[in-house]
């Protein structure tokens, strides 16, 4: 047997010998671990809805392991395993993994399994808008600060693979997604909520345990935990009472006692302990945006006191942001277009894409249908884009919202409807004269069209990078 730096790992590798593993969907975080946990002894059976003609070759790849395939409609029936992976869009109440509960068997996550055997320090990201980026940001400040950092979660990269290699000295930096938090019982070190606004309403019942869900990633830290919050939005700067640890805020509207904040001179500032320290300009943020001055104030107050003010500006000075937000694909003929697949709601849009511009632009949206309300997105259109193109299943949502709005005159914005990506681009390209703006920023979800919204995002730079010149 493999020996492990980690003893807590190697304890559990050791304990699943003989064991009967079963993951619930093949992909993402699960796929890693189904491909090594047979090396370990376990006897896994994979489970997903889809047939084996569409799992194509990886169907053969998993037996050849070892692994047995349970395939179709009927993947979740006899969930009699000893130990049951779920995975993180899969609802924790699913009946049958209660009933799975029922009978004995431990339901679990691969997210779930990292917290218990990561033997570093971790920092962790959740909220409607800025995970990714702001997870990004703490993860490059940690670096600059000599720390050997683990990146991953719902960023995209399971870290339960490499759990052996972690050691007590290194950082996790995670994010985490409420579909990831809401059977989670055990909280990181440091916790951040960026923001909470009304998503993924197709998944969970209500908007209550939506928040309840991204709560976890405080309630369950000890009086030596770190909780950073946002003081400008309603629902975060709520939870303040309820965190055990030591509480951050961070605001770009005003001051903090003991948080971090913006100067009306501009200056990014700590104050803590009766103590201010300003620490950068946010003109220095080479990433542009509100919202990513916003991201910096978060993830700025998640690092204070392991990472100094020079490394901190290092950082937000040659950092150059993260694909598919708000990332420029190409100028032609001068026209800019950028890829904001990033927004997949409309507060994510309205946030990005729709602040960043002086002119007003021509943008790309719709797609999935999360339940989500459009109304304020759609009053915002009218002042902020020239050329709307819709697509999708949220299209009518969008349309609805934006001719409701009180600002809307006929043509203003010009609305445009088509039927796929390659149209988008093509109708867009038709449109745009010197000087325009075009975005890609659904204010949706991709599911409906795309696997994901970096599959989206790929799609429409690769066709904007086959425009003739």
């Amino acid at each position: 047997m493999k020996q492990y730096a980690n003893e807590k790992a190697e304890a559990f590798y050791r304990s699943l010998r003989g064991k009967q593993v079963a993951f619930c969907g093949i992909g993402g975080s699960n796929l890693p671990l189904i491909r090594s946990f047979p090396e370990k002894g376990a006897i896994v059976t994979a489970r997903d809805k889809r047939t084996r003609e569409q799992l194509d070759s990886l169907a053969g790849e998993l037996e050849a392991l070892g692994v047995r395939l349970v395939l179709g409609e009927g993947y979740l029936e006899n969930l009699t395993e000893d130990i049951v992976f779920r995975t993180p869009g899969m609802r924790f109440t699913q009946p049958e993994l209660a009933a799975a509960r029922a009978r004995g068997s431990a339901v679990t996550s691969e997210m779930e399994l990292f917290f218990d055997l990561c033997p570093c320090p971790i920092w962790a990201v959740t909220g409607s808008d800025g995970k990714t980026t702001t997870t990004t940001i703490i993860s490059e400040l940690l670096k600059a600060a000599g720390k050997r950092v683990h990146l991953g979660g719902n960023i995209g990269r399971p870290l339960l693979p490499e759990i052996d290699a972690i050691s007590p000295d290194d950082a996790a930096v995670v994010e985490l997604s409420s579909f990831q938090l809401i059977s989670m019982r055990r909280s990181p070190e440091v916790a951040v909520v960026t923001n909470l606004s009304p998503n993924h309403l197709d998944i969970h019942k209500d908007m209550r345990e939506y928040i309840d869900a991204k709560k976890n990633i405080f309630l369950h830290q000890n009086a030596f935990g770190r909780a950073v919050f946002n003081a400008d939005n309603e629902i975060t700067a709520s939870f303040v009472p309820e965190a055990r640890g030591d509480v951050l805020l961070f605001s770009r509207m005003q001051s903090c006692e003991r948080g971090v904040w913006v100067s009306q001179e501009g200056w990014i500032t700590v104050s803590e302990n009766g103590k201010i320290t300003p620490v950068l300009r946010t003109d220095e943020i080479r990433i542009p945006g509100l919202h990513n001055v916003e991201n910096y104030l978060a993830a700025i107050a998640a690092v204070w006191g392991t990472v100094d003010a020079e490394k901190i500006r290092e950082v937000a000075r040659t950092f150059a942001g993260v694909a598919h937000r708000n990332e420029l694909v190409r100028e032609r003929h001068g026209v800019r277009w950028y890829n904001d697949s990033i927004g997949t709601s409309p507060t994510r849009t309205m946030r990005g894409t729709l602040s960043l511009y002086s002119d007003k632009i021509i943008l790309i949206a719709g797609g999935y249908d999360k339940h989500l309300s459009y109304e304020e997105l759609g009053a915002r259109i009218p002042e902020t884009v020239k050329s709307l193109i819709l697509m999708g299943a949220t299209a009518d949502k969008i349309e609805a919202a934006v001719r409701a709005a009180a600002s809307y005159r006929e043509g203003n914005p010009a609305i445009y409807r088509v039927a796929s990506m390659e149209e988008a681009v093509s109708l867009c390209d038709k449109l745009a004269k010197e000087g325009d703006i075009v975005t890609l920023s659904p204010a949706s979800a991709s599911f409906d069209l795309y696997r994901n919204f970096e599959e989206r995002g790929d799609h429409f730079k690769r066709l904007v990078q086959e425009l003739p010149e």
